[in-house]
């Protein structure tokens, strides 16, 4: 069995997600500041993109990151601010009206809830990230590995053989790996990534984990297919 919890909204923890933190500052600017302004293709404007990635101070899309490859942000520059605008449309915590972005009533009382916006995150990055043709993630399964493997550290190799049931040498199912269950589960604070080289990343548990997760029983062997 495995249940989510919001965790309480004082939490220290909480600012281990910077997906939660991202989120935070998107609905008090929208709240303090007033609407953001869209591109005829929906994308936010480039004022609030280049503001946003000063502010989310993301790990690895910090704004020295980001201009090291780009002369001037576009939100599909600045990946996690892309996926945070799907998550707030999806979660219904904003809308999009009249060429601006906006905060809905949900998005209002949730930022006064901060333990029960990490929730509704946590359950909208989840799905998203399980969905892939290459790859079909039972997640119920890959939690559990993940509760064993990544408590003293697992990097994305181990795991994605761990995960296929194999030695995996394929750099595009490490990637796969690391793009639908490793990453979003840093996004949300509950493992740790530390980059130790260019094609090696280490995973460990975050004290959040704990704190959200309630973990009993379960599979062994994660079931995940490989397409």
């Amino acid at each position: 069995m495995i249940e989510f919890h919001a965790p309480p909204g004082d939490a220290p923890p909480l600012a281990l997600s910077p997906l939660h933190r991202a989120a935070l500052l998107t609905l008090h600017h929208l709240t303090e500041v007033g609407p953001i302004g869209l591109t005829p293709n929906r994308a936010m404007k480039r004022y609030f993109v280049t503001w946003a990635a000063e502010a989310f101070n993301w790990p690895y899309f910090t704004a020295d990151d980001l201009y090291a490859v780009n002369k001037v942000l576009n939100e599909h520059d600045f990946q996690p601010l892309a996926i945070l605008h799907d998550l707030l449309l999806a979660a219904k915590l904003c809308r999009h009206r009249k060429g601006f972005l906006h905060i809905t009533r949900l998005g209002k009382d949730l930022l006064e809830h901060p333990g029960s916006l990490w929730l509704t995150l946590a359950q909208h990055l989840l799905l998203f990230a399980g969905q892939d043709d290459m790859l079909e993630i039972e997640w119920v399964s890959v939690l559990h590995a993940v509760n064993t493997e990544a408590q003293s550290g697992v990097t994305d190799a181990q795991f994605c053989a761990r995960l296929i049931g194999s030695n995996v040498e394929e750099a595009y199912m490490k990637s796969l790996v690391y793009m639908h269950v490793l990453r979003p589960l840093c996004w949300l604070g509950l493992l740790h990534e530390a980059r130790q080289s260019r094609t090696e990343r280490l995973f460990t548990k975050t004290v959040l984990w704990p704190l959200a997760l309630t973990i009993e029983g379960g599979p062994t062997l994660p079931t995940v297919t490989k397409h």
